[in-house]
C-alpha cells in the first residue's frame, strides 16, 4: 500500500521519489524507507534513505517527509 504514495518534501513541496523497499529492525518494526529518486528526470536514477523520524505524515495519497 506505501508503494503506490507520492513522497513529497514539506521544506520545497518538490516529490522525492518512489518506495522500493523498507529496512525493517530485529522486532520488525520500520525504520526507514528506501526510496529510488531520479535527479535529473530520469537519468542518474539512484536510492536514498528516509528514516521514520523524517516523515511527518503519512496520508491517503502521499507521505510527507522533511528535509531541511
Amino acid at each position: 500500500d506505501l508503494q503506490n504514495k507520492d513522497i513529497v518534501n514539506v521544506a520545497d513541496g518538490k516529490k522525492v521519489g518512489s518506495i522500493i523497499d523498507v529496512s525493517l529492525d530485529e522486532q520488525g518494526k520500520m525504520i526507514s524507507l528506501i526510496v529510488s529518486h531520479s535527479k535529473l528526470h530520469f537519468f542518474n536514477t539512484s536510492e536514498m534513505e528516509i528514516k521514520w523520524n523524517q516523515i511527518t505524515k503519512i496520508g491517503e495519497d502521499v507521505i510527507l517527509v522533511d528535509f531541511k
